[in-house]
């Protein structure tokens, strides 16, 4: 079904302009659709998946308990996304809160708090493990160190893997990767693959919905990224889209009718 929407796909990206990164797999049949799927990108605030994985790795481990809180410092205040920044210093706030500000906002603040909570090595431990292989993590969000490593960068492959990963519970733990996913559906930002899709619920109260998406986006000045889990019917599809280029709303409207092609391929098989 995915190599149907190459042709499609690959036009819409070259009417487009601008550079991208596209890998989907279909996690039932293993097919695959893939365009220029190992190029680097800035990650933005899709590196936040494999952070919220290594928190969760963490309290597997038993170095703390998600339940456990952590108190809101002045320092870790940041700008860009995110309510933590708005809020008084000395504020307490579980780490499973915070991961879900992190996910579901996108909230800087809260994602250098867990990044401080667990350490480089270990997020970089959950990417490795989830062949994440051609991807790096160096620094916190919106802060520029001294001595600069490198950026954090990711492909859009490897973003399919460590989905892959997830949506199929196979790192850390079953019950771990069930709540990361249950989180990643309670996202926010929807403005981009699931824009074009249809009401989930229908018109009819308790049925069970069309589709569910648990994804990240990310954004910075021309990089805009939307990666996910799409469930339709039996049907579950990983959906990586990286671009550089474009500014935000043009990259949107090209990865929403990507998503619509996606659906309506997958409508036909549900």
């Amino acid at each position: 079904m995915l190599s149907s929407l190459f042709a499609q796909i690959s036009s819409l990206i070259k009417d487009a302009c601008g550079e991208w990164g596209i890998f989907f797999e279909d996690l039932r049949t293993g097919e695959t659709l893939s365009i220029n799927e190992d190029q680097r990108f800035y990650a933005a605030s899709v590196i936040k998946v494999p952070i919220m994985t290594a928190v969760f790795a963490e309290a597997y481990a038993g170095k703390f308990a998600l339940e456990d809180k952590i108190k809101l410092r002045k320092e870790d205040l940041v700008g860009g996304a995110g309510v933590l920044q708005h809020m008084t210093p000395g504020t307490e706030f579980t780490i499973r809160d915070l991961v879900t500000l992190m996910i579901i906002q996108s909230d800087n603040t809260a994602t250098n708090m867990m990044i401080d909570l667990v350490g480089t090595e270990s997020i970089r431990n959950a990417m490795q493990k989830t062949e994440m292989t051609n991807s790096h993590f160096y620094n916190k969000l919106m802060v520029v160190p001294a001595e600069l490593e490198g950026y954090n960068e990711v492909t859009a492959k490897d973003m399919g893997s460590h989905l892959r990963y997830l949506a199929t519970g196979k790192v850390i733990s079953y019950d771990s990767c069930l709540k990361m996913v249950a989180i990643l559906k309670t996202q926010q930002h929807r403005d981009r693959i699931p824009f074009l899709l249809p009401d989930p619920d229908g018109d009819v109260i308790g049925m069970i919905p069309k589709w569910e998406f648990a994804n990240k986006t990310g954004s910075v000045t021309k990089i805009t990224h939307d990666v996910g889990i799409l469930y339709i019917g039996s049907h579950a599809v990983t959906l990586s889209i990286l671009n550089k280029g474009l500014e935000q709303k043009d990259a949107a409207e090209v990865m929403a009718q990507i998503g619509h092609l996606v659906y309506h391929v997958y409508c036909q098989k549900a």
